[in-house]
């Protein structure tokens, strides 16, 4: 006798699957939705929802909508195939908004801020003057409640149904959120896919932070209208996130399921900006700096530039994983590109934030080419300008690790522009030992006189008052042991911030003018020790 064969059970719920216009792969949605809208075969990064969007970025049920009595406008009775009017009531049949965009507070990671955000199923996401009033006011309450404002962007650009009047929300908008940047409250402005036409023109672009997500488009025009108009077929990832991050466009770009924790990390970093005191400042357990250079063995200038060049000496992305508690890295200089041979951003140094910034090397090889050996493009110091600007505008501490041979000397740097305490050994000059005994000794051999004849040793600079301090690094130097080296800098970081931290902004400015005012004038002439004779 046969065995009975069971059929599986009918069910009139239908099987719902997505198909990824990425990688083509048939995804079912539920696993989709727990996947936050992301292809887990291709990472591909779906369009999502208004309401889900903000799900995965707020904290549950923190978000209190306060934009229930704006509603749209039609100042022209604007009708091409049919009455705007008609396109609106559609619009709130489909979507269940009134308008384009809603605003309210919500917190992240228990940080309150201010929301405004669009929504692309609203007519494209397009600028109209019921859109422009929830931006508006969503800068305007973060500025009255002097807490953060986070604008999520998603639009095609300006509703052409309201003619001038949408084109003045770009106006709008954008003085609204240059008050924010007056008054010194945070505005982060969040691109999402896609962001077009006078939204990305204008308010969505003045952010000081720029996030986006992997595959958003973001531009002015659309490609196709650009190729049509210039007819060249445009680079691949063009108007991307990854290309713009690339193009120095974007400080941030992150995967969907990390950017809460990178907006909280923000949150709470900026909140640790708020009056910074010595009294939040850590303990150190490291080597006290130096200020008396006879405290420092005597040793060979060439030998000590050699050191300093070890292939294996901490690097700034090294040092700051050590001396800070946290680090939130941003990118790019927002206008040309992105140069990796400078790094920097917020961090977190005991209760205190600061900005830290430096010079990145590497240590193989394809790490130095990568990092261009430490040396900046013209867009590398914009960048390290950009954040040093940021700091001011919050009152944040600056801490620098300068580590490079110098500014980079390629063409392309010329055609755009080019124009406190030190580690024990390391070395600070004009130009390379090798530099200097070609110009002016007419032999490249001759670089350890030339070493020796700069006086670009720590202790030789300390005399004569370049340097306020020398970071003590283990013996052999800081390479044979990287945490002992970090943890003498943070010391000296430390022990630093005890004394600028109590003293008023005017009074660090005089100090640092008499500083460098003093340079050149007898006042800084130091006895320095005489050199050892050397053949020419």
């Amino acid at each position: 006798m046969a065995s009975k064969v069971e059929t599986p059970t009918k069910t009139t719920e239908p099987v719902q699957w997505t198909r990824c216009p990425s990688c083509d792969a048939f995804v079912y949605h539920k696993r989709l939705k727990r996947n936050l809208g992301v292809c887990p075969e291709c990472n591909y990064h779906f369009r999502l929802p208004m309401q889900e969007r903000l799900a995965t970025l707020l904290d549950e049920g923190s978000f209190e909508d306060l934009s229930g009595d704006i509603e749209p406008v039609d100042p022209l009775a604007f009708a091409d195939s049919k009455p705007y009017a008609d396109r609106l009531a559609e619009a709130f049949r489909k979507t269940g908004s009134r308008e384009g965009a809603l605003y309210g507070t919500a917190t992240i990671g228990g940080n309150p801020l201010v929301v405004a955000i669009m929504n692309f199923a609203f007519i494209g996401g397009s600028m109209g003057g019921g859109v422009g009033e929830a931006i508006t006011r969503g800068a305007e309450l973060a500025l009255e409640r002097r807490l953060p404002f986070l604008a999520i962007s998603a639009s095609g650009g300006a509703r052409m149904q309201e003619g001038c009047v949408s084109l003045m929300q770009l106006a709008k908008t954008s003085q609204a959120v240059a008050r924010l940047h007056e008054e010194g409250v945070l505005f982060v402005s969040f691109l999402s896919d896609p962001t077009y036409g006078g939204v990305s023109a204008s308010f969505a672009t003045l952010g000081d932070l720029l996030i986006s997500e992997p595959g958003s488009y973001i531009g002015f025009a659309g490609p196709k209208v650009i190729e049509q108009t210039i007819r060249q077929k445009l680079p691949e990832g063009f108007q991307t996130a990854g290309f713009l991050m690339d193009h120095g466009q974007l400080d941030l770009v992150e995967p969907r399921e990390n950017l809460r924790n990178s907006l909280r990390k923000i949150l709470e970093l900026h909140t640790g900006a708020d009056g910074p005191d010595a009294a939040g400042l850590p303990e150190a357990t490291g080597a006290a700096p130096i200020t008396d250079p006879e405290q420092l063995p005597t040793r060979d200038p060439w030998e000590i530039v050699q050191l300093a060049r070890h292939t294996d000496r901490p690097n700034t992305l090294e040092y700051i994983s050590h001396v800070f508690d946290d680090y939130q890295e941003f990118f790019g200089d927002r206008l040309f590109d992105e140069d990796a041979a400078i790094v920097g951003g917020l961090a977190k140094l005991g209760d205190i934030t600061v900005i830290v910034l430096g010079h990145q090397k590497g240590h193989t090889t394809s790490e130095m080419m990568e990092r261009n050996f430490g040396m900046p493009n013209p867009e590398g110091y914009r960048k390290a300008l950009r954040l040093m600007r940021y700091a001011a505008k919050f009152g944040i501490p600056i801490v620098t690790l300068v580590d490079t041979p110098g500014a980079y000397p390629g063409i392309d740097a010329e055609e755009r522009g080019q124009a406190e305490a030190m580690m024990e050994n390391s070395y600070y000059s004009v130009i390379s030992p090798e530099g200097c005994s070609t110009i002016l000794f007419k032999d490249a051999a001759q670089a350890p006189r030339a070493a020796a004849a700069l006086r670009v040793t720590a202790p030789d600079l300390l005399r004569l008052k370049i340097m306020d301090a020398i970071v003590p690094e283990p013996e052999g130097g800081a390479h044979t042991d990287a945490l002992v080296a970090a943890q003498n800098l943070k010391t000296a970081i430390v022990t630093s911030f005890r004394d600028l931290l109590g003293t008023a902004p005017d009074q660090l400015v005089e100090r640092r003018y008499a500083r460098f005012r003093m340079f050149g004038t007898a006042d800084q002439q130091p006895v320095l020790p005489k050199l050892e004779s050397t053949d020419a």
